[in-house]
């Protein structure tokens, strides 16, 4: 009697996993909101802060009147102490602590897996470590030691040059530079993918592109401003200036 042979069952085909950035998700608890806060903060405000802040030292290219009136310009916005609270050191302070804590808790694996994402992802995490370190010196040399610049403004360009006359803070500045554009421009691109404003691999990749150009424009605004000051003969800071009070 012949036998049957048992018919071959084809087993199921593989999930595919789409490609892209995973979305911010609910229900997570509050780190879903301390996430998007992150997120949103990175964009609005301190990105726009970050814009403002390369345009504003752009003025370096110019001479120290044109950049010492930069300075007293800005000083001399209503209620500028509000703003810079609320608006730069908060949201700052905020973005930086928790961006340390998803840092402190990522795991990289670019040994094991040496894709593009994952480079990009450890790229993210590092250039901002190296950002924040950044501002946190040149808020704290410009803000807390030597001449008061908000009511000395024309003196902040000498005081700049004074930083500059050090060979290792050119370097650090160029890093700190480069650092905060490549962040913020990847950051942009992140934001976009997970707030589905970018929906698809065609649209996160023409917009890939537009942050590339974006990075790299601002580390060009950055090496002109450099630039700037280094071209210039160096002028010390002139301890005996007159106070220059700019009202608020």
């Amino acid at each position: 009697m012949a036998s049957t042979a048992n018919p071959v069952v084809p087993s199921p085909a593989a999930p595919k996993i789409k490609p892209g950035v995973a979305p911010l998700r609910a229900g997570e608890g509050t780190s879903f909101l301390l996430r998007r806060l992150h997120s949103l903060s990175g964009v609005v405000p301190i990105g726009a802060f970050l814009l403002e802040h390369f345009i504003s030292n752009a003025e370096a290219f110019k001479g120290p009147i044109a950049y010492g009136k930069q300075v007293e310009f800005l000083n001399s916005l209503p209620f500028v102490f509000l703003l810079e609270l609320f608006f730069i050191w908060i949201p700052i302070l905020y973005h930086g602590l928790y961006g340390v804590y998803i840092w402190y808790q990522g795991d990289t694996n670019v040994a094991d897996y040496p894709w593009t994402g994952n480079w990009l992802y450890t790229s993210q995490r590092y250039t901002g470590i190296i950002a924040l370190i950044f501002m946190a010196q040149h808020t704290y040399f410009l803000r807390f030691t030597g001449v008061h610049l908000p009511t000395h403004p024309m003196q902040s360009y000498a005081k700049v040059q004074g930083e500059f006359q050090n060979p290792w803070m050119i370097v650090f500045y160029a890093a700190g530079i480069v650092a905060a554009s490549w962040h913020f421009s990847y950051g942009l691109w992140l934001f976009a993918a997970k707030w589905g404003i970018t929906t698809g691999e065609r649209a996160r990749r023409g917009f890939g592109y537009i942050c590339l150009a974006l990075a790299l424009c601002l580390v060009s605004i950055g090496a002109a401003s450099m630039y700037g000051f280094l071209s210039t003969p160096y002028q010390p800071v002139d301890s005996n200036a007159p106070e220059n009070i700019v009202m608020r």
